[in-house]
């Protein structure tokens, strides 16, 4: 390849930077919110899974983990989810908020929004959702 015709290092720092997953965590009064964003992917999964595990150490029984800002999800990216959902535990509850249409189709489609409460973004987290018991 010439050099006229090989990508800049920058531009592929800015698509490795582009489809990085990101993590953040908010502790709020009754739950801790966890925001997820990029891509949640095999290529992402093996940092966020320690980071996640991480947040969750200490996140309480009332656990928010908002999807708003993830990109793209594959299995992978459901297993960080579950594994999350498992963490929690019995007596715990575990809210996804905010999915992008294409995240709750892949719920759907994979029967997980039958083991997730999922809610659309900036809606209110009704006392059913604050109290549902969570399976190990």
């Amino acid at each position: 390849m010439t050099p006229q015709h090989r990508p800049s290092r920058a531009a592929a720092d800015a698509r490795t930077a582009s489809s990085e997953a990101v993590l953040s965590r908010e502790q709020h009064a009754g739950h801790t919110l966890i925001a997820l964003g990029g891509e949640l992917d095999i290529a992402s999964a093996p940092s966020l899974r320690e980071r996640l595990r991480v947040a969750l150490i200490d996140a309480g029984p009332h656990v928010v983990i908002d999807l708003s800002g993830v990109t793209f999800c594959d299995v992978s990216g459901l297993a960080l989810l579950i594994g999350a959902r498992r963490r929690i535990g019995p007596g715990g509850t575990l809210v996804l908020a905010g999915p992008r249409p294409q995240m709750v189709r892949l719920l759907h489609v994979t029967g997980l929004d039958r083991a997730f409460a999922v809610r659309p973004a900036g809606g209110a987290l009704p006392a059913a959702d604050r109290s549902r018991s969570v399976a190990a």
